[in-house]
């Protein structure tokens, strides 16, 4: 049986006069219905990336583990042939976004060790990812910990084609607006890189706990409380006027849900208009920040009841233009994405599931 989103795809080839989506791994540009995924977790546990560690490093390692907060991560996908033949080939995939598994490194109070595994999840990614299939693009992983590192980390990495993206955790040990990131960004901007905001890590490390009345008991109130934390970081980096010191800047938001944006952008107008005097360097209402500046993938989306409503909130937040999808594979629910899809537009769910994200990526 077809997954929905070839379902659809074939259809939509169907209408367009036979037209095929390219499939040539020599060349990656996504065809106007080709299908790109955001989020593909590939594994970079210390088994993966320890060769590439200096020897002072891996001798730690041999003596302590892992020695990041929150131990070794879960696995991802093995190797590329694993993807292939689980994934990749069975789906009308353009272009897949690898995003790693080894977030503790951004939550290390030891930052020189954090810089040396950032630098070698970086490399095994370019060595044994993004040589053995053009379909796949690679995020830059950062010491988020010590930004003037970080950026050294993104210029080293930029240059190579086949990196998209940099990538930060959710938790944080303070507000991404902070003007202590500001090196971070710069970097994104001079090599023209979005900033993926990943969910995780929230309460872990150096990172600070997940609400704000403190550390939660059950993994499903720490899943919920992501929201909580990204809200966060999108009113610190619009009301502290990261778009207007970087204003070609794009972020993407990963994996802390999607329509709770609608009321909260509501409440961001509203609280802006009487606190502007606070905040004059902010010139426009921070849902025209959050238009131009944020896309959000789909997963984990929240599915409303009532389709009418469905409709309404994917109008709020203009999906058409924010929206990206992104499986989570091989962790993702298909089924909740299928649904939030089974009664949309052709056009909405082209720019959904690809036209945004070529956009974005420069794919």
């Amino acid at each position: 049986m077809l997954p929905w989103w070839m379902k659809w795809l074939l259809f939509i080839c169907s209408r367009d006069g036979g037209r095929t989506m390219k499939t040539d791994r020599t060349d990656d540009r996504a065809a106007p219905h080709a299908v790109i995924d955001c989020d593909i977790h590939h594994d970079t546990g210390m088994g993966r990336i320890k060769p590439y560690l200096p020897r002072a490093y891996r001798e730690l390692t041999d003596a302590y583990g892992n020695a990041v907060p929150g131990g070794d991560p879960r696995d991802g996908v093995a190797d590329v042939q694993t993807l292939r033949q689980a994934y990749l080939d069975e789906r009308p995939l353009a272009c897949g976004i690898l995003t790693g598994t080894n977030y503790g490194v951004q939550a290390a109070p030891n930052y020189e060790y954090a810089v040396e595994l950032c630098r070698a999840i970086n490399t095994y990614t370019v060595d044994h990812w993004l040589g053995e299939d053009a379909r796949l693009k690679g995020s830059i992983i950062i010491p988020k910990q010590q930004p003037v590192y970080a950026a050294k980390e993104i210029d080293r990495m930029a240059p190579h084609p086949g990196m998209v993206q940099v990538l930060v955790s959710n938790g944080a040990f303070m507000p991404y607006g902070n003007r202590f990131y500001d090196p971070i960004y710069e970097a994104c901007e001079r090599h023209g890189l979005p900033l993926t905001i990943h969910a995780g890590m929230e309460g872990v490390g150096i990172n600070n706990p997940m609400t704000g009345v403190g550390y939660v008991t059950t993994r499903a109130e720490w899943i919920f409380s992501r929201t909580q934390v990204m809200m966060a970081h999108v009113a610190s980096m619009i009301f502290e006027g990261v778009f207007e010191r970087f204003p070609t800047l794009r972020v993407v938001l990963q994996e802390a849900g999607v329509f709770w944006i609608v009321p909260y952008l509501w409440r961001l107008d509203q609280d802006w208009r009487g606190l502007r005097v606070q905040t004059p360097w902010v010139k426009r209402f921070p849902s025209e920040y959050f238009r131009e500046h944020f896309r959000i993938t789909t997963q984990t989306v929240e599915l409303p009841n009532n389709a009418n409503l469905q409709d309404e909130l994917l109008r709020q937040i203009d999906a058409e233009r924010t929206l990206m999808f992104a499986s989570n594979y091989p962790y993702g629910d298909e089924a909740a994405q299928a649904a939030i899809w089974s009664n949309e537009r052709d056009s909405l769910k082209r720019q959904v599931m690809g036209n945004t994200a070529a956009e974005l990526y420069g794919i």
